[in-house]
């Protein structure tokens, strides 16, 4: 018997989902979906199978390779993308002695092809539909030279394309899952996680009662009453997190503390910031998908929700260990703080100080219970020295206010007037003591330009990254810049 899995479906009915892999690919339980199929077809002896790719076809041939890990033989056949059944089998060679299994690789089912073939074998027709659940199971299995391949394409099925009654092979046990729409997506991820789509190999280890954990991940029990959850290997969820209903965390995620989800499918490498809400969505990198109103919303906040292919969450100087930076710096300049303070009451007597109110990176909630980046209030000296006017910023640092390197802060209204895509790439970096803004243009520079290189310092994340600007930093406390007004 010949096989041929169809994995070259494009998936516009999922956007933003397929906008850089296919249907196949998207995972499922924390499991690529291609991945149930040819589990499937291994578990009914199948050895061979030609793997129909379209655009993305070069993804599935990185992660299948030839199918040895799955015990199969795999050949491939490019496709432009849904192609018409009657014109893949014409350009494939011909078998007349030989039926041809169709499977589905995009749609997520129990595993019931041995139970579809023993029904077949009883079967007289020349083409059978499998159905199951009252919806078509996505196998089909056409004997000899039979080419009717009606119902079978993938518009087909999402149209009701009519079937003959005769030609339907209905299947008792089994769920099928069509995922012809966000909704469908978000669906089927909560019912494989919870055990309703009967046969699946879910990966992980069951820790708890509703609770199935996948290798090296990070998860505490305490905040997990009466919750149904998947979360997948290399994941870091803070103990102080919550996860409500049902939850589905693919691999690779981080859930920062005081995030709550609830009903939500996290997608692999994605992170979701401190205080965040995820309701009855789906999170894939920095974009949210509400299921339940149809919002798709864009989040170029890195500190709410990031996509950490491309953007660094876990910097060498965050958190804690940032603000101890903060204090160490604070006691190694404390010479300088007696000189910066008599400089500045000889030059003001009445006014030493002055005080500029800025967006930091401490997260709170507004008036909505939206978490937002919370203002605070940063002192200078009011002399014209660079190095000793700023020092008072090394306690915004010490209280997690500002990070050592980042972006320059900025005002909340500077904040808010940022509309274009460019100048909201600006935000995905913490705001900073110094960065490369800070160090590099001089305070006359334009604000366009300097909002320009904070957008270039956040869009370009390198290991390594924000030592080499504290080196920088270090190197320029000794130069006429630092210590000289107007340089």
């Amino acid at each position: 018997m010949r096989v041929i899995v169809l994995a070259d479906r494009i998936g516009r009915e999922l956007l933003p989902l397929t906008d850089r892999t296919c249907v196949a690919l998207l995972p499922v339980a924390a499991k690529p979906l291609i991945d149930y199929t040819l589990e499937m077809l291994a578990a009914a002896g199948i050895g061979e199978a030609v793997m129909a790719v379209g655009p993305f076809g070069e993804q599935l041939r990185a992660h299948l390779g030839d199918g040895r890990n799955f015990g199969l033989s795999l050949d491939y056949w490019p496709s432009p993308g849904e192609v018409d059944i009657a014109l893949l089998l014409s350009q494939l060679p011909k078998y007349p002695d030989k039926s041809t299994l169709i499977v589905r690789g995009d749609m997520l089912r129990s595993p019931i092809l041995g139970e579809f073939l023993e029904a077949a074998g009883s079967s007289k027709a020349s083409v059978l539909h499998g159905w199951c659940d009252g919806k078509p199971a996505g196998l089909w299995l056409l004997r000899g030279s039979a080419d009717d391949t009606r119902g079978m394409g993938w518009q087909d099925i999402v149209s009701g394309t009519p079937v003959p009654a005769a030609c339907k092979l209905l299947l008792k046990e089994g769920t099928a899952c069509l995922l012809e729409s966000l909704w469908a997506y978000h669906g089927a991820n909560l019912d494989a996680a919870a055990g309703r789509i009967q046969g699946l190999a879910i990966p992980g280890r069951q820790i708890q009662p509703g609770l199935t954990v996948g290798r090296n991940s990070s998860v505490s029990t305490a905040n997990l009453a009466d919750v149904t959850a998947l979360v997948g290997s290399h994941c870091r969820i803070h103990p102080s997190a919550q996860l409500q209903g049902q939850a589905v965390i693919s691999d690779g995620v981080i859930v920062d503390r005081g995030a709550r989800l609830s009903n939500a499918v996290v997608l692999p490498h994605s992170y979701v910031g401190e205080l965040v809400t995820v309701e009855n969505g789906i999170v894939r990198g920095n974009d949210l998908l509400r299921v339940d109103t149809g919002a798709q919303l864009r989040i170029v906040d890195a500190f709410l929700l990031a996509d950490l292919d491309q953007v660094s969450i876990k910097h060498d100087f965050s958190g804690l260990l940032n603000q101890l930076a903060g204090v160490l710096l604070l006691a190694a300049s404390a010479p300088l703080w007696l000189l910066a303070a008599l400089a500045a009451v000889a030059r003001h007597p009445t006014r030493p100080l002055r005080f500029r109110h800025l967006r930091g990176n401490r997260l709170v909630r507004d008036g909505t219970g939206a978490p937002v980046r919370a203002d605070f209030t940063a002192a200078e000296w009011t002399i014209g020295i660079p190095v000793l006017a700023k020092l008072p910023w090394l306690l915004n640092v010490a209280k997690g206010d500002l990070r050592l390197v980042g972006a320059e802060a900025v005002t909340p209204e500077q904040a808010a007037g940022r509309t274009a895509e460019w100048e909201k790439m600006a935000d995905r970096a913490p705001a900073g003591l110094i960065g490369p803004t800070q160090l590099d243009l001089p305070a006359s520079a334009p604000a366009e330009e300097r909002l320009m290189s904070d957008a270039l310092f956040a869009a370009q994340a390198e290991p390594g990254k924000e030592f080499r600007v504290i080196l920088r930093g270090l190197r320029a406390l000794f130069s006429r810049r630092a210590w000289h007004p107007g340089d």
